[in-house]
């Protein structure tokens, strides 16, 4: 072999030497880069599970309606009758409180309560619940309306009674405002009948 050839042998087996040996070198490097790819991945594994857990609990909540209504309680009040307190002006006077009758119809799932009502024939308007027909009764702070439900009120039950009203017996119509807790604010115009009748 010429010495050239001797020269160009020694240089191709070096050169192939240094080229395993760079191989050799990179694989730790490049094993070290895929382990830390892999740990990488395992610890966003965790979050992003957790993540998508989470979100799909959340859409079942809401879907169900867990999470509350989009829509807003309606009620419906169908019958409105404030009765006079007696037939002549000096009966009513003697009489300090006024029944009324009504019905409120909840015209949604979700129930709700009746937390006031004003007038401006009385300056204060109480609730109030009765366990028995015509039995005592207690002054509460909200009446329930169930969903889908009714709620009457009449003078011998649970009422809403007006205190100490001002003469309304020569009106027509008591403009009364309810307050639910949900539903919000409910104007009616409550015909006055004859003293006891609805």
């Amino acid at each position: 072999m010429s010495e050239r050839e001797g020269r160009g042998a020694v240089w191709t087996e070096e050169r192939q030497a240094r080229n395993e040996r760079g191989r050799d070198e990179g694989r730790p490097r490049l094993q070290a880069a895929r382990e830390r790819a892999g740990d990488t991945v395992r610890a966003a594994a965790v979050p992003v599970a957790c993540a998508v857990v989470l979100t799909g609990l959340l859409a079942a909540w809401v879907l169900t309606g867990g999470a509350g209504t989009f829509h807003r309680v309606q009620v419906q009040v169908s019958k409105a009758v404030v009765p006079a307190r007696g037939f002549t002006a000096g009966q009513a006077a003697a009489v300090h409180s006024a029944g009324t009758y009504l019905t409120i119809r909840n015209l949604s799932g979700q129930a709700d309560e009746l937390t006031g009502v004003s007038s401006p024939v009385a300056g204060r308007v109480e609730l109030v619940e009765r366990t028995t027909v015509g039995g005592a009764q207690t002054v509460v702070r909200e009446l329930a309306v169930p969903g889908h439900g009714t709620l009457t009120l009449t003078p011998y039950g649970d009422d809403v009674l007006l205190v100490d009203p001002d003469a309304y017996e020569g009106r027509g119509t008591v403009a009364l405002v309810l307050t639910f807790r949900r539903a919000g604010k409910v104007a009616v115009s409550a015909d006055v009948s004859a003293p006891g009748s609805p």
